[in-house]
């Protein structure tokens, strides 16, 4: 048996048996092991030599007599367990979403994360670590990119405290491509996107006559050059729903509407965009050809743009006009630029 098949099959054994209050037969353990793992067949002897390494290694594993006859249980006296009143499978996923959280490195949300993580250390049996460490280098955490808010740790403090306390910021901000300016927001909550944090909030006294969801706008920490929280507080808009605006749109821009974006996938693409949708409102319709039509709302066209040409040939943008013909004005630039490279390579070998 391999070693992760009998990890694996451990870790399933520690499932079973924290469901399960009353407690398992060998028998029943074997049965239930067989059937959630999807094995072919399995003796007790296997699951009984299991119970004793996860035993050996510190889990609480008891038996009882009862009029079953004899049962495995987890015992909730261990003080470690019981105190945490965390089970087994709980830690390994907080262990899995602590890798998820790694934006947040060198912020006070980090701090907490890891506070917390070195008190179950501290309180669980070695073994029983030393189990969980073994299973978890079975899983790896993939696509986080390490960044760290180190340097801006006093400025989403600030933020935090106005987040809480519902105080106007006076802030210094950077947008792309323009100088740093004065702006005083009024911050609604935070929101993490592909390792960045924002800052979703409205800008005082700016289009007072919009609709209230659609005056939300997301400012990254990054660009922030200081944040100062006012003694001016400002009342939350009741209308205003933060659930229902992060969920309207692809990635992390905002927008007054959403427009739709209908692009032409060939049947690779369309089961690449099958498999990692790009927004939970997309629609996809089949043709006769083969293809498939994808409709998807975004409020600006880098949301889509980027997807369309990471498809290449795959995919092509048929609306709106105007990104369409953006892409065709930037293959044509990168088609110069790619034929004007080789004649020059070429010359030089010459």
């Amino acid at each position: 048996m391999a070693r992760n098949e009998q990890l694996i099959r451990q870790h399933k054994i520690i499932q079973v048996l924290e469901r399960r209050r009353y407690g398992a037969t060998l028998e029943d353990l074997r049965d239930t092991v067989v059937d959630e793992l999807g094995l072919g067949s399995l003796h007790v002897r296997s699951i009984r030599r299991d119970i004793e390494a996860l035993q050996a290694a510190g889990m609480p594993i008891i038996t009882e007599e009862t009029q079953s006859g004899k049962v495995w249980k987890m015992s909730r006296a261990d003080t470690g367990l019981h105190r945490l009143t965390i089970t087994a499978s709980e830690l390994i996923s907080l262990s899995m979403g602590r890798d998820l959280l790694i934006p947040l490195v060198g912020t006070q949300f980090w701090q907490g994360i890891e506070a917390f993580w070195n008190k179950v250390r501290e309180q669980l049996p070695a073994g029983v670590w030393e189990h969980y460490e073994r299973y978890r280098r079975t899983l790896r955490i993939l696509g986080v990119v390490p960044k760290t808010y180190e340097k801006q740790q006093g400025v989403l403090k600030t933020i935090n405290r106005a987040i809480q306390e519902h105080r106007r910021l006076d802030v210094e901000y950077e947008s792309t491509g323009q100088t740093p300016r004065k702006r005083i927001l009024e911050p609604y909550g935070l929101a993490i996107f592909q390792s960045s944090i924002y800052l979703v909030a409205v800008e005082a006294g700016v289009n007072l006559d919009a609709d209230p969801q659609e005056r939300l706008r997301h400012w990254k920490l990054d660009r922030f050059h200081r944040a100062t929280a006012l003694d001016d507080w400002f009342k939350p808009d009741e209308d205003i729903d933060l659930n229902s605006h992060l969920g309207r749109s692809v990635g992390i821009f905002s927008g007054d509407q959403p427009i739709m974006y209908r692009v032409r996938l060939n049947a690779k693409a369309a089961r690449w965009v099958q498999e990692e949708p790009w927004h939970a409102e997309q629609q996809m319709e089949m043709c006769q050809d083969g293809s498939s039509i994808l409709t998807v709302p975004a409020f600006h066209p880098m949301e889509v743009i980027p997807n369309v040409l990471r498809l290449g040939a795959d995919a092509e943008l048929l609306e709106p006009a105007n990104a369409r013909q953006w892409i065709a004005e930037q293959i044509a630039q990168m088609g110069a630029r790619y034929q004007k490279s080789s004649v020059s390579r070429g010359s030089k070998r010459s």
